[in-house]
């Protein structure tokens, strides 16, 4: 077995939302928080929003999202008659084996249905870190730089043409920068270049996409840069 690292910078283009679920509710302050380090009380980009995000896109990209009826694609599914063809099968499999599932007694006997047992799955092969402010960003802070802004939301009624029900949404700002470090377990009978090729393929379906909550209304819009960049 052996370790790939894909690692770089998160570039925010748009303000990002992912939220904190704030215990309490202060008088006169923000509604809904961004999630932010207990520490430093910085905001950072949980690596199980990430993670989920881009296992959410691939099966979308892969066309196993309607299979599973939206759930996490588990071998279950693989009964369907779509998974005969060869090249859809190994997309399913990749997608198992890079993000996991857990393996039920009709899960399991699906796999041999298909030739295939647990093994072929194997351990969940990615491991995607919290990604926290670049130290650039710390030091930019430091001088002043606003690492988060509020936005009013409202709902505008229909009839009259006015707001109702403001609210206060905290953003990551625009061109603010986090640090992501994804790790891949690459298993001696594995196919690496699938397993890395699928992980890229899943960082830039995101960039098309949206990261975080509200994205219909344009948050979440980020780049990924490579760290060889």
């Amino acid at each position: 077995m052996k370790i790939e690292k894909l690692t770089g910078i998160i570039r925010v283009i748009t303000g990002l939302h992912i939220g904190g679920g704030d215990d309490t509710m202060k008088i006169g302050g923000i509604d809904n928080q961004v999630v932010k380090d207990i520490n430093t009380n910085l905001p950072y980009i949980p690596g199980s929003s990430l993670k989920g995000k881009m296992r959410s896109l691939l099966e979308w990209r892969y066309g196993l999202v309607g299979i599973s009826e939206g759930n996490p694609f588990s071998p279950k599914y693989l009964s369907n008659p779509v998974f005969n063809d060869e090249k859809m099968l190994n997309k399913a499999l990749i997608v198992m084996k890079l993000f996991g599932t857990s393996l039920t007694d009709k899960d399991r006997r699906e796999l041999e249905n298909r030739g295939l047992t647990e093994n072929d799955i194997g351990i969940t092969r990615v491991s995607v870190g919290d990604c926290h402010l670049t130290e650039k960003m710390i030091e930019e802070y430091k001088k002043g730089r606003k690492i988060t802004e509020a936005k009013y939301e409202n709902v505008i009624d229909r009839c009259s043409g006015t707001a109702k029900h403001p609210r206060q949404t905290e953003r990551v700002t625009p061109g603010t920068e986090f640090k992501y470090d994804i790790r891949i377990k690459i298993l001696d009978e594995d196919n690496g270049e699938d397993l890395v090729g699928a992980l890229k393929e899943a960082l830039k379906l995101v960039e098309m996409d949206y990261l975080g909550g509200n994205g219909s209304r344009g948050y979440g819009r980020v780049e990924f840069i490579d760290e060889e960049k």
